[in-house]
């Protein structure tokens, strides 16, 4: 037993005194080698007994180089060493790493506070650190290297030589890289940190809230440390932690926790600059998003220049959106801020986001943005017809549908089989309908409208029908966009139907060509003619 015990001590040195040496000495470009000779011996003399019978072989011809980790990894293949490692070093490597992560924590926190105007950040593969530095035209003393610089194995920050695998974070010109080979050590440390602080914040605010209750004088108060540095850690952690995963709901909702008792605009200002600086990185977050919101709504009790905020805030959606398309969350934000927008502003952004959309047809959220604003437009102007007590709406609303519905009209032609143009129409001909060619609000004068409204509508319907032809008609079978083409517009003058028949309790089987629009059906998408029976039982009953 004795004898096993000491060839355990043996090899556990011998490992010990191996990953000391290679952590030392990791910044050279150096491989190393071992060789198990043979099975420990107790007989060994001192020499073997400390390097337990490792021999490190360093081949100096080559600039390859194994982690510490790689290295254990592979000693653990072996029999011998593999229930020593299992013992002791995997506890010497986990402090080790541990200790490089809050070094590499601390390091990319000092960046944030020394550059406070970065507004990008990326994640970068080691690799290109060199092409960086080499387009930004000057050396790599724009870039920040962590390696360790003293046999204790503590990380410290220093201007790195030209070797692109030892940088792992680069700031130049307020845009941040971090280097993908240590997010995972890195955001293990910023959790951490993050949940350490956030717990001590939340003890310390019970014993406050007690402390108050009691009315009485916790002498432990006296050492605990104050609320305002709580805070400032508990901000700089969450920050650093949102930075490397965006969608941590608790980092976002301490932050909320904190400043909810702040009444300095500035701080969140500051706030939606976090919130832009995360969104660059991951513009989907829908964290983030829900976050600035709930920001501004604090914001608009204490600011009064909400329309700059407004501004700010559509043309950083419209960077956004830029740089990638579709992006629901980013315009269902826009949509959320109409309700803030002066009538000014949202005539502004209508005729705005025009030329937007008619570059990016096929892009459904932009559409339904100008639905939002043309809806909010709508609204503002029945509010004013309550208040002055004249009917109608106003001519230039009127003129500005018609002109958005022949705008659409001419996209649809343009560009074959885009179904965002025809669910914008869908919007534009219901509302046209029921505000704009009826006319008409109160129950009691129906009765008298209906004659002089119902030709305007049979003549609206007509032109949509034409529409329909036009666009029923497949010219080539072997792109998909014409028969695509062809079933939105059916399906489109369906739907139309159907509700005018439901909401306005007007009879249009008379007045329409239904059996045309069976027959269209039936010859491009006979899979749908389900839809027909359910418009023929919707006019039966009206």
């Amino acid at each position: 037993m004795k004898e096993k015990k000491k060839e355990e001590e043996a090899v556990s040195d011998g490992c010990g005194a191996l990953l000391r040496l290679l952590h030392a000495d990791k910044t050279q470009s150096q491989r190393y080698v071992w060789i198990f000779v043979q099975k420990p011996s107790t007989k060994s003399n001192s020499a073997q007994a400390h390097g337990a019978n490792l021999n490190i072989v360093r081949t100096q011809t080559t600039s390859e180089r194994h982690e510490p980790e790689i290295l254990v990894n592979r000693l653990r293949q072996h029999p011998i060493c593999h229930q020593i490692l299992k013992k002791n070093l995997n506890s010497q490597l986990a402090l080790m790493t541990e200790g490089n992560s809050f070094a590499l924590l601390n390091q990319l926190e000092d960046i944030l506070d020394s550059d406070p105007l970065i507004d990008e950040v990326g994640f970068i593969h080691p690799s290109q650190f060199v092409t960086l530095n080499r387009e930004a035209g000057g050396s790599l003393a724009s870039s920040v290297q962590t390696t360790p610089q003293s046999e204790d194995g503590v990380l410290r920050p220093r201007v790195p030589e030209v070797n692109s695998s030892e940088t792992v974070f680069w700031c130049r010109d307020h845009k941040l890289g971090i280097s993908t080979q240590v997010l995972l050590p890195l955001y293990n440390a910023a959790k951490h940190a993050f949940m350490a602080s956030l717990e001590r914040y939340k003890s310390h605010s019970s014993v406050s809230a007690k402390k108050d209750e009691s009315g009485g004088n916790d002498m432990s108060s006296c050492f605990s440390p104050s609320l305002n540095i709580l805070e400032r850690e508990l901000m700089k952690h969450s920050r650093a932690l949102l930075l490397l995963s965006c969608d941590f709901v608790t980092a976002w909702n301490s932050r909320k926790l904190v400043l909810s008792k702040k009444n300095n605009v500035q701080i969140f200002f500051g706030e939606l600059f976090l919130s832009a600086l995360v969104l660059s990185y991951a513009p989907k977050s829908e964290s983030s998003w829900s976050h600035r919101r709930w920001v501004i709504k604090m914001l608009a009790g204490k600011c009064s220049n909400l329309r700059e905020i407004m501004e700010k805030e559509t043309e950083l959606v419209t960077r956004i959106v830029e740089k990638q398309k579709m992006n629901y969350r980013a315009w269902n934000h826009c949509c959320w801020l109409v309700s803030y927008m002066s009538e000014g502003q949202v005539l502004e952004e209508l005729n705005r986001s025009r030329d937007w959309a008619r570059l990016h047809i096929a892009d459904n959220s932009c559409f339904h943005y100008r639905t939002r604003l043309m809806l909010k437009m709508l609204e503002e102007s029945r509010d004013k017809e309550s208040l002055t007590g004249s009917p109608g709406h106003s001519a230039e609303l009127r003129r500005m549908w018609k002109e958005e519905l022949d705008w659409n009209e001419l996209l649809i032609k343009r560009h074959i089989g885009r179904e965002a143009l025809w669910l914008h129409r869908r919007f534009l001909s219901l509302c046209w309908m029921k505000y704009f060619a009826t006319d008409f609000h109160d129950v009691s004068c129906r009765s008298y409208h209906k004659d002089s409204t119902s030709h305007e509508i049979s003549v609206f319907m007509n032109n949509e029908l034409g529409l329909v032809r036009s666009c029923s008609t497949i010219r080539d079978n072997d792109f998909e966009d014409f028969q695509a083409h062809a079933t939105f517009s059916s399906t489109y003058i369906l739907w139309l139907i159907k509700h005018l028949s439901e909401s306005l309790e007007i009879e249009l089987q008379e007045k329409l060509p239904l059996g045309e629009l069976k027959t269209i059906m039936n010859d491009i998408c006979p899979e749908k003619l389900f839809l027909w029976h359910s418009l023929q039982g919707t006019c039966e009953s009206t």
